[in-house]
């Protein structure tokens, strides 16, 4: 939590670059809502790589099989738990919302776009925490999870918007684009909350939480 907050207000008060927020032009949050992500992708990917990998390195997998839950209960508490640390990342960050606009002309935020926004980073955040927990559940080993993790949120949060950016594919190119995790998050960035966007999303959390219920299914058999 400590090191999302440190590297967010470095880029965003320190280093002068394509996020400093001194530079921009406008007071919004905007440069912090496109910062975060890829800073994120690698703290729930480190935060979420111990889930299972460990489990299964140190032979508890087997204790925690005994309790009186199933497996699908089992991922949906090491989802939630990476998820909700997720959540709580965001808390110091409300401190940008008061030094933006408190150094703003009108000082009065646009709370549409600001709350949208914040809430495409929390099903972002959802939609990480579910590949984290999948790469944990291949693996016993940290160091692999955390690689196959990172490779997976990298490729769904940016890798087919880049692919469908390339224009190789005709009308495909949007079709690519928008199996994009950014594709979506971006627009409720812009403060256009779509259903459509939400449940692609919440289709990524549910399709790496059962795909990490087939991969342990499969693994203790």
């Amino acid at each position: 939590m400590g090191l999302f907050f440190l590297l967010t207000a470095l880029f965003l008060w320190f280093i002068e670059g394509n996020y400093y927020m001194p530079s921009y032009r406008f007071a919004d949050l905007t440069p912090f809502f496109n910062l975060a992500p890829w800073i994120l992708i690698f703290v729930i990917v480190a935060v979420g790589m111990k889930s299972f990998s460990e489990e299964f390195k140190s032979g508890t997998i087997e204790t925690l099989l005994t309790k009186p839950v199933g497996i699908p209960q089992i991922v949906g508490g090491k989802l939630l738990s990476v998820w909700t640390i997720g959540k709580w990342m965001l808390v110091p960050t409300f401190i940008y919302v008061y030094a933006v606009y408190a150094l703003s002309m009108d000082g009065n935020p646009d709370w549409k776009n600001l709350l949208s926004a914040y809430f495409g980073l929390v099903l972002l955040i959802g939609a990480l925490a579910s590949i984290s927990i999948f790469s944990s559940a291949l693996f016993s080993n940290q160091v692999n999870s955390f690689l196959v993790g990172l490779f997976l949120s990298f490729l769904f949060y940016y890798g087919f918007e880049g692919l469908g950016s390339f224009n190789l594919l005709g009308n495909l190119d949007l079709w690519i684009q928008k199996l994009s995790l950014n594709f979506h998050y971006q627009n409720m960035v812009k403060g256009l909350l779509k259903l459509s966007d939400v449940v692609y999303l919440l289709s990524i959390i549910a399709l790496f939480y059962t795909l990490s219920i087939y991969i342990l299914h499969k693994r203790i058999r």
